[in-house]
């Protein structure tokens, strides 16, 4: 029987700070726009973060933060994770897991995995994680 899901499509998040979360995603990260659709102070925008994974983004002025959310966090994929984090570094956003390398041992038979990650918080109290390794 084959999946009945072929990948993450995309993770969606509601912000207050809608020229701050675009600033961050956009212009920072460099995800691009795919599609946008309705005006302010709804708007709603999917953008690209590569390899057909997109970051949907819902603006809605009366959002309030669950402490923690619904969603723990979401891992972007990078090559560049030192980079990535000296950017988000510099442009202000909270660093809540500095840059380390970790070892993930699996317990499906599929050995010890090497991974480098850190984790900061978005512009809206999201919480991401930057994953860089060459196994997954």
């Amino acid at each position: 029987m084959s999946a009945l899901i072929a990948g993450f499509h995309h993770v969606c998040i509601k912000t207050r700070e809608w020229d701050r979360s675009l600033a961050f995603y956009r212009d920072l990260l460099g995800c691009t726009e795919k599609i946008a659709w309705r005006a302010a102070p709804q708007r709603a925008i999917m953008l690209d973060t590569g390899d057909g994974n997109y970051m949907e983004i819902f603006e809605d002025l009366a959002y309030v933060p669950a402490p923690n959310g619904a969603v723990i966090h979401f891992a972007f994929r990078t090559t560049r994770l030192d980079e990535v984090a000296a950017r988000v570094r510099e442009a202000g956003a909270k660093i809540t897991v500095e840059p380390k390398d970790v070892t993930i041992a699996t317990t499906n038979g599929a050995g010890a995995v090497p991974i480098r990650i850190f984790f900061c918080e978005g512009p809206s109290g999201e919480v991401i994680e930057f994953f860089q390794n060459a196994v997954t």
